[in-house]
């Protein structure tokens, strides 16, 4: 999904941004399911699918990959923290995840990877806010469609398997 999104919407200049990550989506639901697990999925499929397939320096990519974890950390702990219910059953619910799972997690996410491509010199600084904007508003868009229906609708039944991880962590 990654490199899909990177190919078929990218943001110019920089490159393994795209400004409709749907993946985003799905890292977090998947996060938010599988606990830390989808977390290392998130950042493994963004090192290899936005940047390893987009000929991203190595060197890069370990820290620059480091954006689509905190995408997912952020919400997975906040729902743990504040004990939240990740089928949104309530306007706290909703409100978790609209602060933490949509808002905070994609602006710290597209602050961190619009910076680190940019401090490595593959985007110039002239290019940095544009390529933050592209990113952050393209997520929360993403985030705001895919993930609640997720959460209400087909987290029962991800509830019911033996992969479901009930404690967030593990």
């Amino acid at each position: 999904m990654s490199r899909f999104a990177v190919v078929t919407s990218p943001i110019s200049p920089a490159p393994g941004v795209s400004s409709m990550y749907f993946a985003v989506a799905f890292m977090i639901v998947f996060a938010l399911w599988y606990g830390i697990w989808g977390g290392v999925s998130a950042y493994l499929g963004c090192m290899i699918g936005a940047g390893i397939l987009a000929d991203m320096p190595l060197s890069l990519n370990v820290v620059w990959s480091l954006a689509d974890l905190w995408q997912v950390l952020i919400p997975l702990m906040a729902f743990a923290y504040f004990r939240g219910n990740i089928r949104l059953r309530t306007k706290r619910d909703m409100g978790i995840f609209l602060l933490f799972g949509c808002l905070l997690n994609n602006f710290i996410g597209a602050l961190w990877g619009a910076f680190m491509i940019v401090r490595d010199g593959m985007v110039p600084w002239t290019e940095f806010f544009v390529t933050f904007e592209g990113w952050f508003v393209g997520n929360v868009i993403t985030t705001l469609l895919i993930v609640p229906f997720c959460l209400k609708y087909v987290t029962p039944y991800i509830q019911q398997t033996k992969a479901y991880v009930h404690n967030y962590w593990i």
